[in-house]
């Protein structure tokens, strides 16, 4: 068992080794995770989180390096979070740390993790809030949440992130079929990157009609800024910046970052809440009462529904009871 407080403490004074271990424990579901979480609970709140997300091949991983490098530029800690598909064999990120990000290895103002999906639909690891809150509380001031492009399960970033950038890439297609993943509607900001190759006003054109259609903005609502970049150059990132800066001061504005932030906090707990209950009900292969209601179903005397009630009922009030 590892000393939390201690770890907390390190964490807090910016030793990676100890955040390592922080988002190990939360990767790992440890006991000592509620510990955890309660620790690092008044710790938290200050971070801004940004999420970005698309296809395959865009530029992701060169976007959030350019990012960083831009942040750092403003003396500000970064914490990067990128979700990787799993390994079949050991449920690892298949990825490691991006290799598009070794320039920052050696930075103690960053910190880099990899984190696997595990099988989690919505290109996000079931462990990125309590990750996200780990790097929160070790100082970081911008988290860049990096996800796995898995398109039309893609937009669940929106739910954890502050600000939700999409980046699209001349000739992939990206126009139509980020209009089927729906992705045109969770976009803060909008990045079509490797605008040098040909086709990038085309796609920039498109996208900017698309968010266009059935358009219902009041005045002063956010329209979300279309930017064109080359990351591997670190062209337009400063301007990129800039759209995530004034997105998040109209958010303060209006007080939509706050109804986010509560919103995000809500279904973490609803997460942890049915997990738990799951978890309880899979206890329950060879319990008494399961059998018994399913006699009682099979005898035509209780409906599935009620019989679901009644077990949850007496889950949340008893717990799981052996036969």
């Amino acid at each position: 068992m590892q000393d939390v407080s201690t770890l907390v403490a390190q964490a807090r004074e910016g030793r990676p080794r100890a955040v390592a271990r922080l988002i190990s424990l939360v990767e790992g579901a440890s006991p000592q995770l509620r510990e955890v979480m309660a620790a690092l609970a008044p710790l938290t709140g200050n971070a801004y989180v940004v999420g970005l997300t698309g296809s395959p091949g865009v530029g992701k991983s060169t976007s959030t390096s350019a990012l960083v490098s831009a942040y750092r530029k403003q003396g500000k800690r970064v914490g990067v979070l990128a979700v990787d598909p799993s390994s079949p064999f050991s449920g690892g990120a298949l990825l490691g740390d991006r290799v598009r990000m070794s320039e920052h290895a050696s930075d103690p103002g960053v910190y880099i993790r990899s984190m696997a999906t595990r099988g989690h639909l919505g290109g996000l690891a079931w462990a990125a809030p309590q990750a996200i809150r780990v790097l929160d509380a070790a100082g970081c001031d911008v988290i860049l949440v990096e996800t796995v492009g898995v398109g039309q399960s893609e937009v669940e970033i929106a739910s954890q992130a502050d600000t939700s950038v999409v980046l699209l890439a001349p000739g992939m297609g990206d126009g139509i079929q980020a209009a089927k993943a729906g992705i045109l509607e969770i976009g803060d900001v909008y990045v079509v990157n490797k605008a040098d190759r040909d086709g990038a006003d085309a796609t920039a054109r498109e996208l900017n009609h698309m968010l266009g259609l059935g358009e219902s903005r009041a005045a002063g609502d956010w329209r979300p800024p279309i930017v064109k970049t080359v990351a591997a150059r670190a062209e337009g990132v400063d301007e990129v910046v800039e759209a995530l800066e004034k997105h998040r001061a109209w958010m303060e504005e209006r007080g939509v970052l706050t109804e986010r932030r509560l919103a995000r906090a809500s279904r973490e707990v609803e997460t942890i809440a049915v997990t738990a209950l799951r978890e309880r009900i899979g206890d329950l292969h060879g319990d008494r009462r399961l059998g018994a209601l399913a006699e009682r179903i099979i005898a035509g005397d209780l409906d599935p529904y009620r019989a679901a009630d009644e077990l949850v009922t007496g889950l949340t009030s008893t717990g799981p009871s052996g036969g």
